[in-house]
C-alpha cells in the first residue's frame, strides 16, 4: 500500500492543500465548545445579552469557516484520490502491455481485469478517508484530549480507561477482517472468470443446451463470494454497535463524575457542556479511525494483488544494448531451435533448422499439436527459445528491440480477432497512416470487397465487439486485410484460410501472390490444396521436423507427409 502511495509525490500541491485545510477545520470545531462553555459560564449566568450575541456571532463565523474548508477539503482530496486511481490504471494497463504470453498465463484475464478496476477502486477509497479521515481522527483525538484536559484534568482520566478499550477492539477486528479479505478477492476473481466464460461461450453453451447448467455454476460460485463477503461484513458492521456502546458509556461516565464535580464547585456548567463535546469529538476520532480501520484490510489486500502485477518480472526482454538490423530485408533464420512451454513434460519444438528468403513462401503444416502455431510464435518473439537461435535479417530476435522487430511483421492470428469500431478502422489497426485507397486495396487483395459493400455503411460500417455481427470467414478476411494494409517484410499466417471455401481460398491465395513477391512467406495450413504450390513446406510431427522441401520431394521422401496428403487428396490431385 505504502510502495503505491508513493505515487501521490505528483499531487504534493493538492495533498498539502488538504492537509491545510483539515487542519483548519479541526481547529475550528475544536474552538467551538470553547466559545459554547463562555456563552453558557458568562452570557447565561451573567445574563450579558450583548456578550451572548458577540460569542454567538463568533461562533456562527467560526462554523461557517469549518463548513468552507471541509467542503474544500473534500473536494481536493476527491481530486487527488480520483487523479491517483486514473494513473494507477494507466500504469498497470501500461506494464501489462509488455507481458508475454507466458506472465499472462500465470495471472489470468480475469484477475487481471478485477485487478485493473476493482481492486484500484478499493485503493481509491480508502485514499479519499485517509486524506480525510486518517488526518482529521488524530488532530481531532490529540487536540480534543488537550482541551479536556485544560478543562478539567481529574475527569480526563475517563479516557485513560476508553482509549486502549477502543483501540484493542479496532485491533482484534482488523487482524481477524485481514485474511477474510484476501479470500474473498480471490472469490471475486473466480466469480468474474465464471462471468467472463459465459459471455464468450455464449454460442457453445446454447447449442449445447447448457444454460441451466452454466446458471447453477454462476449461482454456486455467486453464492461462495456472498458468504465469504457477508462473514466479513458482519463482523466489520459489529465494529460500529461496539463503538456507540463504548461512546455512550463514555458520555454518561462524563456526565456522573462531572455532574459529582460541579456539586463540588471544581467546575462549571458551562465547562462540562464543553468537555462533554471534546469527549465526542475524541470518540468520533476514533470510529473515523474504526471505519478506515474497517476499509483498509481490503485496500491492503488490492494493493498486495496490484503489486503483484507491478512487480511481475519480465520473462521478455529487451537487450540493454539492442542491435540495429542489418541491410538484409527479410531473412529468417531458425538454428537448431528448442522450445518448451513452462512446466511442460516435454519440448514443443525440438532442434528446428531452416532458413527462409524474401520472395519466398515456406509452409508448416502437421497434425494437431505438432507445434505449428508455436513455431510461428517465435518469430515475433511472444516466447523466448530455450536453445538455438532465431535470426531475422542475421540478427539474433533477442537482441532486437520487441518494437523495431515487430514493426518488420505482420500476423494474422488463428484466431481473427476484431476490435469494436468501423470496418475501416479494424483494417487501418495494421497502419494507422493508411490512406483509403490503402484500406480499399487491402480489402480487395483479401477478398472481402464484396461483403463489405454489401453492409449498410461500406467502410463505415460497425463491428461489433469481438466482432460478432460477422461470420468467421469474413472476420479472416478483415484480419488478412489488416496484415496487408501494414504491408510487412514478413507475413505470419497462421491457419488464416481456415474458415474459408475453396473457391474464395483460392482467389485469396492468388491476389495474394502478388501482392507480397518481396516478402518473406510464412503460412500455417491444415489443408494440403492451400501448401502444395509453396517454395519450402516443412512437416512438423510431435515436434520435430519429419521433413522439409516441396510438394513433389516430400511425397518421394517424407511418409508422414505422404500419410496426410492421402487423407486430403487423390492420387490424381496430389501428383
Amino acid at each position: 500500500m505504502l510502495k503505491l502511495l508513493k505515487m501521490l509525490k505528483t499531487y504534493k500541491w493538492f495533498v498539502s492543500l488538504v492537509l491545510i485545510l483539515v487542519f483548519l477545520q479541526t481547529l475550528s470545531q475544536l474552538y467551538l465548545p470553547t466559545l459554547m462553555a463562555d456563552i453558557v459560564d458568562k452570557g447565561i449566568v451573567n445574563e450579558d445579552i450583548a456578550y451572548i450575541i458577540k460569542i454567538g456571532l463568533f461562533m456562527l463565523l467560526v462554523s461557517v469557516a469549518t463548513m468552507v474548508t471541509s467542503v474544500l477539503a473534500s473536494y481536493f482530496s476527491a481530486k487527488v484520490a480520483v487523479g491517483f486511481g486514473r494513473d494507477l490504471r494507466k500504469r498497470v494497463f501500461t506494464y501489462v502491455e509488455k507481458f508475454s504470453l507466458q506472465e499472462f498465463n500465470k495471472i489470468g484475464t480475469a484477475s487481471l481485469i478485477t485487478r485493473t478496476t476493482n481492486d484500484i477502486n478499493q485503493i481509491q477509497q480508502v485514499l479519499i478517508m485517509m486524506l480525510r479521515m486518517m488526518i482529521t481522527a488524530p488532530m481531532m483525538a490529540i487536540g480534543g484530549i488537550i482541551m479536556a484536559v485544560s478543562k478539567d484534568v481529574k475527569l480526563s482520566l475517563v479516557f485513560v480507561v476508553v482509549i486502549p478499550i477502543l483501540m484493542l477492539t479496532i485491533s482484534l477486528v482488523a487482524m481477524k477482517g485481514m485474511p477474510l479479505f484476501k479470500v474473498m478477492q480471490k472469490k471475486l476473481d473466480r466469480l468474474n472468470l465464471v462471468f467472463r466464460e459465459y459471455l464468450t461461450g455464449i454460442r457453445v453453451i446454447r447449442s449445447f443446451n447448457r444454460d441451466k447448467y452454466e446458471i447453477k455454476r454462476y449461482d454456486e460460485t455467486n453464492r461462495d463470494f456472498m458468504d465469504t463477503a457477508t462473514k466479513v461484513n458482519k463482523l466489520m458492521a459489529s465494529m460500529m454497535p461496539i463503538m456507540m456502546i463504548i461512546l455512550n458509556f463514555s458520555t454518561v461516565a462524563i456526565i456522573w463524575f462531572g455532574s459529582i464535580r460541579i456539586d463540588n464547585g471544581a467546575m462549571q456548567v458551562g465547562d462540562l457542556m464543553a468537555f462533554i463535546q471534546y469527549g465526542m469529538q475524541i470518540m468520533f476520532s476514533f470510529i473515523m479511525v474504526s471505519i478506515i480501520f474497517v476499509m483498509i484490510p481490503r485496500a491492503q489486500v488490492s494493493a498486495t494483488r496490484i503489486n503483484e502485477v507491478l512487480d511481475m518480472e519480465l520473462e521478455i526482454k529487451d537487450h540493454k544494448e539492442p542491435s540495429e538490423t542489418s541491410a538484409k530485408y527479410g531473412y529468417v533464420t531458425f538454428d537448431h531451435v528448442t522450445f518448451s512451454y513452462p512446466g511442460a513434460e516435454k519440448p514443443a519444438l525440438v532442434d528446428i533448422t531452416f532458413e527462409a528468403k524474401p520472395g519466398e513462401v515456406t509452409a508448416i503444416i502437421g497434425g494437431t499439436g505438432a507445434g505449428k502455431s508455436t513455431l510461428i510464435s517465435l518469430i515475433p518473439r511472444f516466447y523466448d527459445i530455450d536453445s538455438g537461435s532465431i535470426l531475422i535479417d542475421e540478427v539474433d530476435v533477442r537482441k532486437l528491440s520487441q518494437e523495431d522487430l515487430r514493426k518488420k511483421i505482420g500476423l494474422t492470428p488463428q484466431k481473427a480477432t476484431l476490435f469494436t469500431g468501423t470496418v475501416a478502422e479494424n483494417i487501418r489497426y495494421g497502419k494507422q497512416e493508411a490512406t483509403e485507397e490503402d484500406v480499399k486495396h487491402a480489402a480487395a487483395v483479401a477478398q472481402a470487397t464484396e461483403f463489405v459493400s454489401e453492409m449498410k455503411e461500406g467502410f463505415d460500417s460497425l463491428i461489433t465487439q469481438g466482432g460478432s455481427n460477422v461470420s468467421g470467414g469474413q472476420k479472416q478476411r478483415l484480419s488478412i486485410a489488416r496484415t496487408i494494409v501494414k504491408k510487412p517484410e514478413i507475413y505470419l499466417l497462421d491457419d488464416s484460410f481456415s474458415a474459408l471455401d475453396f473457391k474464395t481460398e483460392a482467389k485469396l491465395r492468388k491476389a495474394l501472390s502478388a501482392e507480397i513477391k518481396q516478402a518473406t512467406v510464412f503460412i500455417v495450413a491444415q489443408r494440403v490444396a492451400t501448401v502444395m504450390d509453396a517454395d519450402r513446406i516443412i512437416v512438423l510431427d510431435e515436434g520435430e521436423v519429419a521433413g522439409i522441401g516441396t510438394h513433389k520431394e516430400l511425397m518421394k521422401t517424407c511418409d508422414v507427409y505422404q500419410e496426410i496428403v492421402s487423407t486430403q487428396l487423390s492420387e490424381e490431385e496430389s501428383a
